[in-house]
């Protein structure tokens, strides 16, 4: 199956997928796909990190590891005012490392602006020498 084809197959299910997820109590989710095998990247370790505007620095809020499809549902509980800038950080390298990769990326990270209530699905498609990311629904 051509690289393209997959990718197809993976941003697809992303979209399909993204409205049947439960709507819980939590205000931000994301999704990695790995493209290069096109098949959710479970395992991946994930960090959660809000920007201090006093500071100017990264306050850490949270560590989770994506479960079996790839998912992380339980980041920032909807009931708080969780506006600010966020910042994602994927550690792919362990990920790579074991389904035999060498990846150009030992991590990813993805700022972010959460400006209201709304929920906020940050998807990320990655393989071993690049990823794109966008917001989902």
């Amino acid at each position: 199956m051509g690289k393209l084809k997959l990718l197809m197959i993976c941003v697809l299910t992303a979209l399909s997928s993204a409205g049947a997820r439960s709507q819980d109590s939590y205000q931000l989710s994301s999704h990695l796909l790995d493209i290069s095998l096109g098949k959710p990247a479970s395992g991946v370790v994930v960090h959660l990190f809000r920007y201090n505007e006093t500071s100017h620095e990264w306050d850490y809020v949270y560590q989770t590891r994506s479960d079996d499809n790839g998912r992380i549902e339980d980041l920032l509980p909807s009931g708080n005012d969780n506006r600010a800038t966020y910042k994602l950080r994927f550690d792919t390298s362990e990920y790579f490392t074991a389904h035999g990769e060498n990846s150009l990326y030992p991590f990813i990270e993805v700022v972010f602006v959460i400006t209201d209530r709304s929920s906020y699905h940050i998807p990320v498609l990655i393989s071993a020498n690049g990823y794109s990311t966008y917001r989902g629904n």
